[in-house]
């Protein structure tokens, strides 16, 4: 039934103007609207919706990822924007973290 419709993200923030300049500048999203409710990015074709939300439990998964063709040139690359990245004891993981 849904098979040929389009899918939508949701993620949730607290502070939708920090949301803002982490998606749009860091990640490089194209920004396409605000609303009363939520922001919305163009994420390549996927509508992503920060929603604006009073209170939030950080999520203890992943809740978005992307294929990207070099995992160590976008790591290094989000890395140098101030992103950080999640190191565990559990999982193998090399120098660059992945």
């Amino acid at each position: 039934m849904l098979n040929s419709a389009k899918v939508i993200s949701f993620v949730a923030t607290k502070d939708a103007a920090r949301a803002r300049v982490f998606y749009e500048e860091v990640l490089g999203l194209r920004f396409v609207s605000e609303g009363q409710f939520a922001l919305q990015f163009d994420a390549n074709g996927t509508m992503l919706r920060i929603q604006k939300v009073e209170q939030l439990t950080p999520a203890q998964h992943t809740v978005l990822g992307w294929e990207v063709a070099d995992i160590h040139a976008t790591v290094k690359g989000l890395a140098g924007m101030g992103v950080a990245f999640e190191r565990y004891g559990f999982l193998p993981q090399d120098d660059s973290g992945v």
